[in-house]
């Protein structure tokens, strides 16, 4: 989907804007976001999921075609995670399904004769 799409689609869904003003909205919201992770700063969006920006440190590479050693630039790199919410979503599961999925397990484990619980319930 490209963001003329992403504005057609607002467009049509907010009958009270017009073209100009959901484009403008669109664009709001790209730049507010690219603003935001520029100054190093995560974006957490409800139900949708996480960008975080990291910086990577130069290192040593190869090229892949020559084997040749290069040096790597130290760079920011950007990362999303995608929320249960949005997986559950994508998978069509339900999203209680999806949080058991990603709760850590219980493990019973016998200690010195006693039955301990290990792990967050």
């Amino acid at each position: 989907m490209t963001k003329a799409e992403i504005v057609q689609s607002v467009y049509a869904r907010l009958g009270g804007f017009s073209k100009k003003e959901s484009a403008d909205l669109i664009e709001l919201v790209f730049e507010t976001m690219k603003e935001t992770l520029g100054r190093g700063e995560k974006i957490k969006i409800s139900g949708f999921g996480n960008f975080v920006l990291r910086d990577k440190r130069q290192r040593q590479g190869r090229n892949p075609q020559t084997g040749e050693p290069i040096l790597i630039t130290e760079r920011r790199v950007l990362s999303f995670k995608a929320s249960p919410l949005l997986k559950a979503a994508l998978n069509d599961r339900d999203v209680e399904d999806e949080q058991r999925a990603a709760a850590p397990a219980v493990v019973a484990v016998a200690v010195g004769g006693a039955a301990r619980s290990v792990g967050d319930p």
